[in-house]
This record gives C-alpha cells, sequence and structure tokens, in this order.
C-alpha cells in the first residue's frame, strides 16, 4: 500500500490495484487469468509489452515506462502516474465526472515522453532555486520554464511539445491528487503560438540525394531481380541435404569412394582463397554433400586415426587433381560485368555462412525498393503482413496498417509498381516469422524490432564490399533514413511526375503510379540537387530524341510536316552537308547538334519548334494575357493546324485521324444538339488541318 503523501488534496481517483489501461483491446494473453498488467500502484515500472499492440518497429525498451531518477520522488512519482492514467483513460467514469477532457490518443511512447518532460522540468526547479514540488509554484513560474527553454536555444517543435505538456497538466488540475499551479499559463493562445513553431517553417526532413538514390534504387533492384534466383536455389539445395542428412557416420567411407567414382562430382572449397593458397576444402559442406550431418565432419579431421587420414588424403587427391568447385550449392551464378571490365560470376560462392548474409541482403534490399517507391512510412512497412498484395481499384497495391497518429490502427493500400510486388514475393520468401514480411533472419530472433534505418545502412555497406564481384555501381555512404525516401518520392512526383525515375533507372514503368498517397506541400516542395539532376537528365533526353530525329531525316524517312518541320530539316540538311565537308563521323554529328540552335518542344500532339528566348510567329501568344516570369509559348492556348511554329510528326497523325473520325459522328448523329455540332465542326476544321498539312485528307 502506498502511504499518502501530506501535500495530498484529496485520495486518487484511481486504486492501487487498478489497472492503467482500460476501455482499450488487449493482447490475448493480456486477457488471460494471471497476466500482469500495470497497475496504479506500480511505483517502480509500467511494462505494456504482452498488454498492448506494440507497432513491429518498436523495441521492447521502448514500450515500458521506467519511473527512474526524478520520478522516484513520491510527489513526482504520484504526479506522473496520476497525469499518465488520466491521459490513458479519458473517458474513464471518475475522469468524466471530474469534467476534465483530454485527447485520448496516447500510447505507451507517449507516456515515455510525459515522463521524460516531468524528469527536465523538475530538474529544471532544482537548478533555479524553486521549492523542490510544485505545490508552492504559480503559472509565472512554468512560463518562465518555457522561456529558458528558448533562451537555451531549444527547437521550436521540442518547445511547443513543452507547452503542450504544461498545459496538459493544466486542463487536468482538477483531477490531481497533488497540487498543480491552477490555470492555463497561456489561456487563449495555442502551443504552436507560444511557442513561435511556424506551421509554414520549411521542412527539415531533408531528399536522398540522387547520387545516393539511383545507385541504391539499382543495387536493390538488382538483388532482387537478377541475383535472387541464385540465393533460393541454394537455400532449396542446403534444406534438401539437411533433410536427407544421416545423424551417424556409418558407411561413410563406402559412401565417399562412390561420390568421389563419380567424375562430375566436385569437392566443395572455401571462396576466394588467399594469394598463391590452395583452396581449402569446406568440410562441412562435403559432408552434407555426403548425406551427413554437417557437424559429423570432424570424420576427415586429420589426427592420428588411419581411417580419418585415409578419407582426408581421398579427398585432398581430388583437390590436386582441380575437381573443386565454390559454387556447390548453386551451380552456375548469374554473370555479370565487373568494374575491371571481365564478366563472372556476381559472388564468390555461397555456403552455409554466405547464405545467411545474402538472405539478409535480399531482405534489405526488398525493404529498400520499398521505403523507396511506395511513399510508405517506416512503421507501415514494417507492418506488412504475408500475402501483402492485393487488387485495389484494379490495382496492384500493398495492404497494411497505418500506426501514425492513430490508436485503433486502420488498413490501408498503398499502390505499387510491378517491380515492388515482386521485392514483396523475396522478402515474403526470405522471412522466417509465421506473419510478417519483414523480420530477421535468425529463426531464433522473430520477435526482436527491426530498425530501417539500420537495413538501410547494412545494405549500402554490403553492396559496397562486394562490388568487385557484382559489379554494382558504388554506393555513396551518405546519411539516409526511411522517411527521406517518402519526402524524396513526394518531392519527385510532384516536381517531376512519371518523367526520369523510370529513365534513370530503367525499371520500366516504376514511377508510374508512385504518387499514391496525398502530400504536404512541404513535403513536395523542390529539391536544388534534385532539380539540377533531372534538369540535366531532361536535356539528355531531348538531346537523344533531336539525334534520332537526325538520323532518321539523313536515312531519308519522314520526320515530319509543317512550317516547324521544315525549319528543322533544314537545320538537318545544313549539319549533314558539314559533316560530309569534313569527312566526319557520328561524334561530328552529335557535337554539331549540341551546338546548332535546334529548339523542339516535344508534345502528344505536335512538337513545337519556337525558340523559348524569342517566340517570333507563336499564335498561343497572340492576345495572351502572359504570366509575369514565364518565357516561352503557353501550351495550354497551342494552335498546332496555324502556327508558325508548328511541327506535325508521324506519330501524331493517328492522333487527328481518330479526333477527325469522332468529330464526323458527332456531326452525322442527329440526336447532337445544334451547339455541340457547331463545335464539333470547328474541331474538325482543325483536324482536317493538320492532316491536309500531312499531304491531304487521310
Amino acid at each position: 500500500m502506498i502511504l499518502p503523501l501530506p501535500q495530498q488534496r484529496r485520495p486518487p481517483l484511481f486504486r492501487d490495484d487498478e489497472p492503467v489501461v482500460q476501455g482499450r483491446s488487449l493482447l490475448p494473453g493480456a486477457r488471460e487469468p494471471g497476466a500482469v498488467i500495470p497497475r496504479f500502484g506500480d511505483t517502480d515500472l509500467w511494462n505494456f509489452n504482452g498488454v498492448l499492440k506494440r507497432p513491429t518497429n518498436v523495441t521492447a525498451s521502448n514500450w515500458t515506462i521506467c519511473f527512474s531518477l526524478e520520478l522516484e520522488d513520491p510527489y513526482w512519482n504520484l504526479l506522473a502516474r496520476e497525469l499518465m492514467i488520466l491521459v490513458l483513460n479519458p473517458r474513464h467514469p471518475a475522469v468524466l465526472r471530474s469534467s476534465v477532457v483530454l485527447d485520448g490518443t496516447a500510447d505507451p511512447r507517449t507516456l515515455a515522453k510525459i515522463a521524460s518532460r516531468l524528469r527536465t522540468t523538475a530538474r529544471w526547479a532544482r537548478g533555479k532555486g524553486l521549492p523542490a514540488h510544485p505545490d508552492t509554484w504559480t503559472v509565472e513560474d512554468l512560463r518562465q520554464r518555457i522561456t529558458d527553454l528558448v533562451a537555451e536555444g531549444v527547437s521550436p517543435e521540442s518547445v511547443r511539445n513543452h507547452v503542450s505538456g504544461l498545459k496538459t497538466l493544466a486542463a487536468a488540475e482538477p483531477a490531481l491528487t497533488l497540487p498543480w499551479p491552477v490555470g492555463d499559463p497561456w489561456p487563449g493562445q495555442s502551443a504552436r503560438n507560444v511557442a513561435q513553431a511556424s506551421s509554414c517553417r520549411p521542412l527539415a526532413t531533408p531528399t536522398v540525394p540522387p547520387t545516393t538514390w539511383f545507385p541504391l534504387i539499382r543495387a536493390a533492384w538488382a538483388y532482387i531481380h537478377d541475383f535472387a534466383p541464385d540465393v533460393f536455389r541454394a537455400d532449396r539445395r542446403l534444406r534438401e541435404l539437411k533433410g536427407v542428412a544421416r545423424p551417424s557416420p556409418h558407411g561413410i567411407d563406402d559412401r565417399l569412394e562412390e561420390w568421389l567414382a563419380d567424375p562430375h562430382n566436385k569437392v566443395p572449397v572455401h571462396a576466394m582463397p588467399s594469394e598463391g593458397e590452395e583452396p581449402q576444402v569446406h568440410w562441412a559442406l562435403l559432408t552434407l554433400l555426403l548425406g551427413y550431418e554437417a557437424a559429423l565432419y570432424t570424420a576427415f579431421s586429420d589426427i592420428k586415426s588411419p581411417k580419418k587420414r585415409r578419407r582426408r588424403t581421398l579427398v585432398l587427391g581430388a583437390v590436386a587433381e582441380g575437381r573443386t568447385t565454390a559454387h556447390a550449392l548453386t551451380g552456375e551464378l548469374t554473370q555479370v560485368i565487373r568494374p575491371d571490365g571481365g564478366a563472372g560470376p556476381w559472388h564468390p560462392g555461397i555456403d552455409q555462412k554466405a547464405l545467411f548474409e545474402v538472405k539478409t541482403a535480399l531482405r534489405d534490399a526488398a525493404f529498400t525498393l520499398v521505403v523507396g517507391l511506395s511513399m510508405m512510412r517506416d512503421s507501415e512497412i514494417h507492418e506488412i503482413l504475408r500475402d501483402p498484395v492485393v487488387e485495389h481499384y484494379s490495382t496492384s497495391a500493398i495492404s497494411s496498417t497505418k500506426i501514425k497518429g492513430t490508436t485503433d490502427r486502420p488498413g490501408k493500400h498503398w499502390w505499387i509498381a510491378e517491380p515492388l510486388v515482386e521485392a514483396l514475393a523475396v522478402a515474403e520468401a526470405v522471412s522466417r516469422h509465421p506473419e510478417r514480411v519483414f523480420s530477421p533472419v535468425y529463426a531464433s530472433e522473430q520477435d526482436v524490432a527491426l530498425g530501417g534505418a539500420q537495413m538501410l545502412a547494412a545494405f549500402v555497406t554490403f553492396v559496397n564490399a562486394s562490388r568487385d564481384w557484382t559489379g554494382l555501381d558504388e554506393i555513396p555512404t551518405t546519411y539516409i533514413r526511411p522517411h527521406m525516401f517518402r519526402r524524396t518520392m513526394a518531392m519527385l512526383t510532384d516536381q517531376f511526375p512519371g518523367s526520369e525515375i523510370a529513365t534513370g533507372i530503367q525499371l520500366k514503368h516504376l514511377a508510374k503510379r508512385a504518387l499514391a498517397n496525398a502530400t504536404t506541400r512541404g513535403y513536395a516542395a523542390s529539391d536544388t540537387e534534385w532539380a539540377k539532376y533531372l534538369g540535366d537528365a531532361l536535356d539528355n533526353v531531348k538531346f537523344r530524341k533531336i539525334k534520332d530525329l537526325y538520323e532518321r531525316h539523313t536515312a531519308g524517312e519522314e520526320i515530319g510536316f509543317g512550317p516547324g518541320a521544315e525549319r528543322v530539316k533544314d537545320a538537318f540538311d545544313q549539319i549533314d552537308a558539314t559533316v560530309r565537308a569534313r569527312n566526319g563521323d557520328a561524334r561530328t554529328a552529335d557535337t554539331l547538334l549540341r551546338t546548332t540552335r535546334i529548339h523542339v518542344r516535344f508534345g502528344m500532339l505536335n512538337n513545337c519548334t519556337a525558340d523559348h528566348t524569342n517566340p517570333v510567329g507563336a499564335v498561343c501568344l497572340e492576345n495572351a494575357i502572359v504570366p509575369e516570369g514565364h518565357i516561352g509559348p503557353l501550351d495550354e492556348r497551342c494552335r498546332p493546324d496555324r502556327c508558325a511554329n508548328s511541327m506535325i510528326g508521324p506519330e501524331h497523325l493517328p492522333i487527328y485521324d481518330s479526333y477527325q473520325r469522332k468529330q464526323l459522328q458527332l456531326i452525322n448523329n442527329p440526336s447532337t444538339p445544334a451547339c455541340r455540332r457547331d463545335l464539333a465542326e470547328r474541331k474538325l476544321d482543325i483536324a482536317h488541318s493538320v492532316l491536309k498539312m500531312a499531304g491531304g485528307p487521310r
């Protein structure tokens, strides 16, 4: 029993044996008789593991509240426990009778933050010479607490959290047993205003630099798409060998001679022997291949036993003949081009130890792809369960659980591209957990929480360490965290929707449906480094298209129609004549194409050849109000049928042909209203003019 304190104004609202969690969904084990549920009278520790559902990426230690240091003081201890149980149970009958209304979305992590703020407040009071307990404090003292935090240079967001905590204490004061300064220290003001934490401040979350993003995503895709089949083949072979392995070495001599008699059998050796060193036999794997448990490799120990010496001599004789392999579990591996220009397998040899390492790398690669391209939060990825890919509005999507800002764990869907489906399938195949997709590879650690940042760092380290074999690009070891990928994808899909991502990493249409969730403008704000990179990428794509036009024109193919096309053809003819006069080659043509002022803006309905710095003859600018700061034509006012800068390409003609037939259908339909028929006739004239430009009605 806890003894009452002299400062108590009345008995607590809660009994010492009352559970601190009420009115919430408990885990099945917590509802069984004898289950340990934290009680209000527990003054040392509240452990919510096994009581409340813990997010997968939260460690067990973060699901406990320890009343240590300043909170060991009986006054602060009771104050902390009362405030926490009030926050956890805002609909408790005793709380409602006290007319206290608090937010009911708290979880143990929120309680830990409450405990931390109370500790620092008690520590601050001791340093300022205030009474040890707040029973004689005033609201002016609380305001001074925030003033001191600001003077210390604490971030506005952290100050806002402290202000919010003091406001919560003020709201809970009528239900507290112990005295607390009465009244809101900042009546009528929000915590954000008090802390001067602007909601319009620039987002602190940085993007992943493009120099890191591209090689990281490429490497993850290589492991998922190219290397995973080899890993799974080795895993299946190892399971098969273990499944038939005999626990006793009985008959191993006859089996060894029979195995060596087959010339197709090669002795397994460890990968990458030292320079000038003979291949080292992998005795444990050889024992498995012979049909015995790996622990029986001692049957080949080099001791005084004549039988063991004979076995070892037979094996080493086969090694001397060159009958060795570092790929006993896999056979030939996928071939790659290495940094030195040579070709070879992507791994030196997958044995039991290496198999564990590459399976971990596959899990981390799958996590990298999902976090990098789905816009899911780290917590949401860790909540992905088996069979996560579903059809949502006729599109593949990941089904998972939203954690942030909720207590009821609502289900949610994130649209994804096909490579992410493959990545999740690989992660699911590697996982040993009965439910979760992303879990530790060790079977004995399935309840251990994984860290997204640690998986990203481990994958970068693994890729860079094996570059000499895999031929993958080096990944800069910059600071990267899961939430930075969400910010990066939000920026990319807002600034460059579906454009240079697929071009840059050549993953088919990987970014086609990238924008699966709504994002704030702060998340979608442009990034200088990415803008420069993608600006250069767009210039390169544009040059490749112009170069393709030039090659088609010099080959005698038709590249376009209209006045704009004629100017482009004239420019190409001049370049071709210059190349011929210089006896030049393709490199000369490329140089001239880059230096000649050829302006082509490629579009869906036509190509615009206007010079963006001096768009003479652009019909779109006639009688138009040009927005301040705008340079070049106005795309939304384009008139391909009568602009002197218009270039109609062969790829555009089927569109206009279909458009013309559609308008004819409307005109010839008796039920079409007169006003709609007039509009169709005007549109028909436009389509007819464009087709006539290409050689007459089609």
